[in-house]
């Protein structure tokens, strides 16, 4: 049996850890659970102390992000594989056997992802993973169960177990070798397409990315940030062409980046008509920063191509998810 760590980075979240961890508690066998703290000023540790004893915790100074919380935890957990839960995920009975195994009979599956489905109406798929995360043919990424903001109704449609380019970060296995690899979450993302970045970097590698339909989580989703926030907005743009100008070849960032540009404004002037002033201005900080580090990114970029030159399209959607929903109507991966 392979050993396991599951590990859920909590900031100020006691109201989720009393709401969420006794699932993951009563469900997840043969495995460690630790809850990392990331520097919570509220009284998150004294209820893990008091009312969740058997969980173990690590305490981190201060908040770290995401990233730079996982990757200063998972530093401290002595395990075979890893399974990054957030805070606000109720898992099932037998969740984690399904994803274990498929690690123990395919030694070339790096990372997994569950069927993540929504806690608020658990029928359907949650935005963030869903059924499996893909990427089209410039960079822009979307879930099988979920297209921009189309849901689609669990009707065991993607019960099944499939390559996929990116798994959440709500739910992900990954093989603990293969997370230092790769140097873990890029902490300069900070938050949000951390997984995809990281699962890029695997398909630079012969490993690869899957989906295991045959165990569930359900996902809160916004338990930190909410999905409209400009701040999340800032991340989410910011974090897009970080992404592509990483790891796209250079024929593709000369051809792909100048259009992510125009389509990124389009997106601008689209919140300033919708009465969205604040995620107008996120996009506009987006490129700010994007731009301010573009020579930090650079040498990150060449790095990482002089040890991995080439990464694998099997997973990668040729046209353009964007055309496709929006000027031809197909709303499902299906479609």
């Amino acid at each position: 049996m392979i050993k396991t760590a599951v590990v859920i980075l909590n900031y100020n979240g006691e109201k989720l850890l009393r709401q969420f961890l006794p699932s993951a508690i009563e469900h997840t066998h043969g495995a460690e659970l630790i809850v990392a703290d990331n520097g919570s000023t509220d009284q998150s540790i004294s209820i893990l102390e008091k009312e969740f004893p058997s969980v173990r915790i690590i305490l981190l100074e201060k908040n770290f992000g995401f990233c730079g919380g996982y990757n200063r935890a998972l530093a401290q957990v002595d395990a075979d594989a890893y399974v990054l839960l957030n805070s606000d995920v109720e898992v099932t009975a037998n969740w984690l056997l399904p994803m274990l195994r498929l690690l123990e009979t395919d030694s070339t599956v790096a990372a997994i992802q569950p069927k993540i489905l929504s806690y608020q109406d658990k029928t359907k798929f949650e935005y963030a993973g869903a059924a499996g995360g893909f990427i089209d043919a410039l960079g822009y990424p979307f879930c099988r169960g979920r297209i921009f903001n189309h849901i689609e109704t669990d009707d065991g449609q993607y019960n099944d177990q499939r390559d996929i380019f990116w798994a959440s970060g709500a739910c992900l296995m990954i093989r603990a070798n293969i997370y230092k690899k790769f140097g873990g979450l890029d902490e300069d993302l900070f938050a949000h397409m951390e997984e995809i970045d990281l699962c890029w970097k695997i398909h630079r590698s012969s490993d690869k990315v899957c989906y295991c339909g045959s165990s569930t989580v359900y996902h809160l989703g916004a338990g930190t940030l909410g999905y409209k926030q400009p701040r999340k907005t800032y991340y989410n743009f910011r974090n897009g062409l970080t992404l592509i100008f990483k790891h796209l070849d250079t024929w593709e960032l000369f051809l792909k980046l100048p259009v992510r540009f125009m389509l990124d404004w389009v997106a601008a002037f689209i919140f300033l008509a919708k009465g969205q002033p604040g995620n107008m201005i996120a996009v506009l900080r987006a490129h700010y920063r994007f731009l301010r580090h573009l020579n930090k990114n650079l040498r990150k970029r060449r790095l990482l191509r002089s040890e991995y030159p080439h990464y694998s399209r099997k997973t990668i959607r040729p046209g353009l998810v964007i055309v496709d929903y929006y000027f031809k109507q197909k709303k499902t991966f299906v479609q």
